[in-house]
């Protein structure tokens, strides 16, 4: 019998590097690693090529033909005229930017010229904020700055580098499009961009096509692409047009395959490429999963209770609403935002009403996200729900209820880094994307009865914020 031909994806998160090696006709997962990153929003990349080092021991990559790296999107990466680290990497979710989106967005004549001519509008997590503040901040560090990557870009080219395998910097149109100077609607490097928010051109990645090889390892090992994580998920998913992506992890994001660019001068929906040719829009946030981590706390119980609570309690949790923005809001732009908890009254003030309006908040804020994917002329037929909170049972009927569609939820995977390994796969064989099983763990259906409920609830949650922040 012929042995299986083996393929790896890596994906190298804001807390993780997870690595899974799988056989690249199925895609079936024969071993996989896992090792931390350190907290924060800014981190030396040698972390990340630790976690990578210790992910992958014990021969983990052994026999492995082929591999792939996804990782968070957004970060800046610098690098001085030899190639070397100028200062630790700032993550998507480093805020201190948030002053510096807004000085871009005027500098270059206001929102709807952004959204048209470049497919996003700036907001503190995009790369070209975070140069701008390197501009400001520390000069010092960009006078040494000769070179800026992404997160993926940079993992993949540190692989390279161990051998004889490395050509330059490169990335994918998927993760370009998440850097605010790099168009998917043209797709171009929009160098005009880079001046403004610099001062000066910086050397930045070639951009390769979906299944171009980025290099090949001194053992051979041929390295594809890669892309972000959200691109990344949407491989691993097969993702098929009519299919929207919530994912509830340390951040929320709703994402959708669709056949063009978009253009949203709110600057909600980024118009993002994907790892296939065509495109994802996306809208994301910065609480999700967390905002259940802090009601369970609150409460002073486990998550499972919190999520028993949640469920027994009635829809609309006796009128309390919860605003979520308990880290600060990326989408809405709200970065020193707070959560805002409403409606409380002596009638209400139990603690399954609580329960309730904590997941309900954080699903809502979500349900709005959908909507503006909509409002881009997006197909919403089914949601597949993924992410750490996904697995809760309130979670789930909730989410139907307020999509108003199918709620499917895969089996727990690593899909970001399934995405990357079927890349790695197709860029093997040059032969296209290999069809890989994504199996259902179960479908729930919208509440036949949840109709007038669930739009009293949102109508209340869209008040609250419009009261609050305009």
């Amino acid at each position: 019998m012929a042995s299986k031909q083996l393929v790896a994806g890596v994906d190298s998160s804001t807390q993780s590097c997870k690595v899974v090696v799988c056989d690249a006709e199925t895609g079936e997962v024969v071993r996989q690693g896992r090792a931390p990153h350190p907290d924060g929003t800014e981190v030396d990349p040698q972390a990340w090529w630790t976690a990578y080092e210790s992910a992958t021991a014990d021969g983990l990559l052994d026999d492995v033909s082929a591999l792939a790296v996804g990782g968070q999107q957004h970060g800046m990466v610098t690098l001085d005229e030899s190639g070397e680290v100028v200062r630790p990497a700032l993550l998507w979710n480093d805020t201190r930017s948030a002053q510096d989106a807004t000085d871009l967005i005027e500098e270059f004549g206001g929102a709807e010229r952004w959204a048209t001519e470049v497919g996003v509008v700036p907001v503190a997590s995009f790369t070209v904020t975070k140069l701008r503040w390197l501009r400001r901040a520390e000069p010092e560090s960009l006078d040494r700055t000769r070179t800026c990557v992404l997160p993926h870009d940079w993992l993949t080219g540190r692989i390279l580098q161990q051998g004889n395998g490395f050509e330059g910097w490169t990335t994918d149109r998927g993760d370009a499009s998440g850097t605010g100077y790099w168009s998917a609607g043209s797709n171009a490097y929009l160098p005009g961009l880079l001046d403004l928010a610099v001062g000066r051109q910086v050397e930045v990645p070639r951009v390769l096509g979906p299944t171009e090889p980025a290099g090949r390892t001194e053992g051979g090992m041929v390295l594809g692409p890669g892309t972000g994580d959200n691109a990344g998920a949407a491989l691993g998913l097969g993702l098929r047009p009519g299919d929207a992506v919530i994912s509830l992890g340390t951040s929320g994001t709703a994402f959708a395959r669709h056949d063009a660019a978009v253009a949203d001068a709110s600057g909600a929906v980024a118009s993002f490429a994907d790892a296939t040719g065509d495109f994802l829009p996306l809208l994301a946030t910065l609480n999700a999963a967390r905002v259940m981590t802090a009601g369970a706390s609150m409460l002073g119980v486990e998550l499972a209770d919190l999520d028993r609570l949640a469920a027994s309690a009635p829809r609309g949790a006796g009128g309390l609403t919860l605003l979520p923005y308990l880290d600060g809001e990326r989408t809405p732009n709200l970065p020193t935002a707070s959560g805002t908890l409403a409606g409380l009254t002596r009638s209400n003030a139990t603690p399954g009403n609580l329960a309730r309006a904590v997941v309900e908040g954080m699903v809502a804020n979500l349900a709005e996200a959908l909507d503006a994917l909509r409002g881009q002329g997006v197909d919403v037929e089914r949601v597949l729900l993924i992410g750490g909170a996904a697995a809760s049972t309130a979670v789930r009927a909730m989410a139907a209820d307020l999509f108003g569609v199918p709620v499917h939820v895969p089996a727990s995977g690593e899909y970001v880094a399934l995405g990357a390994a079927r890349q790695a796969a197709a860029t093997l064989t040059g032969e296209g994307l290999p069809e890989w099983e994504v199996r259902t763990e179960t479908v729930v259906e919208p509440s036949a009865d949840a109709g007038d409920t669930t739009a009293e609830l949102r109508g209340r949650y869209a008040a609250l914020r419009e009261r609050l922040h305009g």
